[in-house]
């Protein structure tokens, strides 16, 4: 049993930036995820997409927001999990009416801490798979992906994309100059992604860079060992076409489950967690939400509004374990600890 300021659950791009403001204050922490490498989602389902809205970064992949999140943790105190889940948190003490948690993964590491940070993003989550399609994942790794890991698999590839949201319409766009071909197949000539990500969709259209085929579903996969091509049928006229391909990518969104997080008695709204704003503290006394998985008045769900919501909860963490204590601030140009770890000449 180990003693930590903070446990984080969730090792994504804000259980990541937890750590920073963390060990701004010198306190430690332990992440725990059970992916097994830490990003998040940005790292498992869209490593290689492009995030435009961070302050200050014009451009950068998801895995490059990632590794750029790990470089700037280096020289903090912290403790990486993977390949297990918190499966139990439960209150050992109660102090001051300060909680003391016992928190219990996977694997039987257990942990003694003041505070709880659920950076869990929407929750455990597995891509949605192909309805009426029996066993699609027989052609995982030879034709059939839930997501883009890399782009140099589509190179000089015949490839179909189906889905109607913004990653159907991104990958549809960032692809259509490496595939060999690329079709986008939805059941609707209707699309739930940004406009501008549309717009950009429908002028490689026309410019015969992109197939577009509407209103279309999958009937079938062909091939035996790797696919070879697929059936659709017409939405309206239930006719059905063979198109050749050499990778299908199905991108349905996700199913998201909350696991163990509904046995811990914190408040819901729908498959989120219910925050005070002051704090971005839960019902449970040490308990805090930050990131996608909370939710309240005027929330979005943007990495930037997370690495604030956990600013806040770090500094009121701060004050759960120094009771009466000022927490200290300074800004980090002028931290000369800070710049000390980093090797910076002040």
């Amino acid at each position: 049993m180990k003693e930590v300021d903070i446990v984080v659950i969730g090792a994504g791009p804000v259980g990541l930036f937890t750590v920073f403001e963390a060990g701004l204050l010198g306190l430690n922490c332990v992440l725990i995820d059970n992916l097994d490498k830490p990003g998040g989602q940005c790292a498992e389902l869209y490593p290689e997409k492009p995030i435009y809205d961070i302050p200050g970064v014009p451009f950068q992949t998801a895995q490059q927001h990632v590794n750029a999140l790990l470089e700037q943790i280096k020289p903090f105190d912290y403790e990486l999990l993977l390949n297990q889940r918190v499966n139990e948190i439960k209150v050992i003490n109660s102090e001051n009416d300060i909680n003391t948690w016992e928190v219990t993964t996977s694997d039987n590491n257990v942990f003694n801490t003041k505070n709880v940070f659920v950076a869990a993003g929407a929750g455990s989550f597995e891509a949605r798979r192909p309805p009426n399609i029996d066993n699609p994942d027989q052609f995982l790794g030879s034709g059939v992906s839930y997501a883009v890991r890399s782009k140099d698999l589509y190179k000089n590839k015949d490839l179909i994309i189906f889905g109607g949201g913004d990653s159907a319409l991104d990958w549809s766009v960032e692809l259509a100059g490496i595939a060999k071909s690329i079709s986008l197949v939805h059941r609707r000539d209707e699309f739930r992604g940004a406009p501008h990500t549309e717009k950009l969709m429908r002028d490689l259209v026309a410019d015969n860079k992109l197939k577009l085929l509407t209103p279309y579903v999958i009937d079938s996969i062909i091939g035996d060992d790797s696919v070879s091509g697929v059936n659709l049928k017409n939405f309206d006229t239930n006719e059905i076409k063979t198109f050749n391909a050499d990778e299908l990518l199905f991108l349905f969104g996700l199913n998201k489950k909350l696991g163990p997080i509904l046995e811990w008695n914190i408040d819901l709204d729908g498959k989120k967690i219910d925050v005070d704003t002051s704090t971005y503290s839960t019902n449970l006394d040490g308990v805090f939400a930050v990131g996608d998985i909370n939710n309240y008045v005027g929330k979005l769900d943007l990495i930037l509004c997370g690495f604030h919501e956990t600013t806040i909860a770090v500094q009121e963490a701060y004050r759960r374990i120094n009771p009466g204590k000022r927490v200290p601030f300074a800004y980090t140009t002028s931290n000369t600890k800070l710049q000390a770890k980093l090797g910076v000449n002040s």
